[in-house]
């Protein structure tokens, strides 16, 4: 693909007047700005029963459909008055969320939603919608908490999680990008269970050989995209005990948590599995989940 193609991928945003969905907007906005990308609004408006029109008279379906596009181009103008010279278009879209979200990513660079919805959106994250999305979007999503907010640092902050694993690589390739995009820095987290204080029979494996190994995991890891972009700070952070709960330890004063969809080793079961639903459920700042 080119690079002026590349160039028109929309950031599209899951939209349904939630708090939530508001946050999620608010981020694909600045988003869709920094990357000079599209902003692509959509709203799933789900046809659940058939209502006969009146003879003569407006189909009531319509004249939902009606004031829910109005609201959605109000929605619009707006984000496009707090944020001059981004390019947004808002659609209703006759399907549901999940559905119409995952034939969104196929055209995406990047799709974005709130952690908790209402109406269309409802269920997220740990309702079907984001499960689905999640699992299968073509582009990287991102779930926004509702009280998402800059958090008071010096410096903005990207924890990735790495396991060594080709997904992950794409997800340390997703976050050195947008590191070198806001000025963060990278926070590269690599977990294991510490197995000696359960079993005895564990004590046979050497702590220090375990450690050194999960040293060189994060290290090849990290080695592309730090040469891709020298200016990125990184920091490595080695842990024993539960991935999610040390993503989640380390996501608290974090900007963003990137996880790759499945993992391996410390990370096993992303994305449907322990880790990432934990992550996604806990998490109090955006998290990214990169396929």
């Amino acid at each position: 693909m080119s690079h002026n193609l590349s160039q028109d991928k929309p950031v599209v945003v899951g939209y349904d007047g939630s708090k939530s969905s508001r946050a999620a907007l608010e981020w694909a906005a600045v988003q869709a700005q920094r990357e000079h990308a599209p902003l692509r609004i959509i709203e799933a408006f789900e046809l659940v029963i058939a209502i006969r029109p009146n003879e003569g008279r407006l189909d009531p379906l319509q004249a939902v459909r009606q004031t829910r596009e109005q609201a959605l181009a109000v929605v619009a103008e707006g984000i496009e008055a707090e944020h001059p010279g981004l390019a947004v278009t808002a659609v209703l879209v006759e399907d549901s969320p999940a559905s119409a979200l995952i034939s969104e990513s196929s055209y995406a660079r990047l799709l974005v939603l709130g952690s908790r919805g209402l109406g269309g959106w409802t269920g997220l994250v740990i309702g079907s919608v984001s499960v689905q999305v999640t699992a299968h979007a073509h582009s990287p999503v991102v779930v926004v908490p509702a009280d998402a907010r800059p958090r008071a640092h010096d410096k903005p902050t990207i924890v990735v999680g790495v396991d060594g694993s080709k997904v992950s690589a794409q997800a340390v390739q997703f976050a050195f990008d947008q590191a070198a995009g806001t000025g963060a820095k990278i926070v590269a987290a690599h977990a294991w269970h510490s197995l000696a204080s359960t079993y005895e029979s564990a004590l046979m494996f050497d702590q220090a050989d375990v450690a050194e190994a999960s040293r060189l995991v994060v290290a090849e890891s990290l080695s592309g995209a730090i040469a891709d972009h020298p200016d990125v700070e990184v920091e490595t952070r080695l842990m024993t005990g539960q991935p999610a709960r040390a993503l989640l330890a380390l996501g608290e004063s974090a900007d963003l948590i990137v996880l790759g969809s499945r993992g391996r080793g410390g990370f096993t079961g992303l994305l449907l599995g322990s880790v990432s639903q934990g992550v996604l459920h806990h998490a109090r700042v955006p998290v990214a989940v990169v396929r």
